[in-house]
């Protein structure tokens, strides 16, 4: 097993940091939401509103990388695995464990982390051509 180096660790607290402001500005969408809706339609809009967000700070603070269209195009792909991931987390977790519907968005947020982490650092940042080391 090879371990990470320094830089990669650097990068994944970096994600990790961007991914708590994130939470925050998705929580604070959803608290409002969730009173005037079913708690799983409030999540998905606040999810939405905080999308676009979470790319610019990704591209620029946790990737230091410029963002394009062709990553705004497919930084999506990152977040329906974030989505898909904490959906099926939400879910087991209110209709499951029988979690409290308004905290169980963080515990899911914080599962979902390193998968989301692995798959936005595919996407954004540039592959390394052959021969050169990643």
């Amino acid at each position: 097993m090879r371990w990470p180096d320094a830089d990669r660790l650097a990068q994944f607290g970096r994600f990790a940091l961007i991914g708590v402001v994130n939470t925050g500005t998705f929580y604070l969408c959803y608290l409002p939401l969730h009173r005037w809706l079913p708690y799983f339609s409030a999540f998905t809009l606040a999810y939405l509103a905080s999308m676009v967000g979470s790319f610019f700070l990704n591209t620029y603070f946790t990737y230091r990388t410029r963002p394009s269209w062709r990553k705004f195009a497919f930084f999506p792909l990152t977040q329906l695995t974030n989505y898909l991931a904490q959906s099926a987390g939400l879910y087991l977790l209110v209709s499951g464990a029988g979690l409290n519907s308004t905290t169980a968005p963080l515990l899911a947020a914080a599962g979902a982390v390193p998968v989301t982490y692995l798959v936005s650092r595919r996407i954004l940042l540039p592959r390394p051509r052959e021969g050169t080391a990643p």
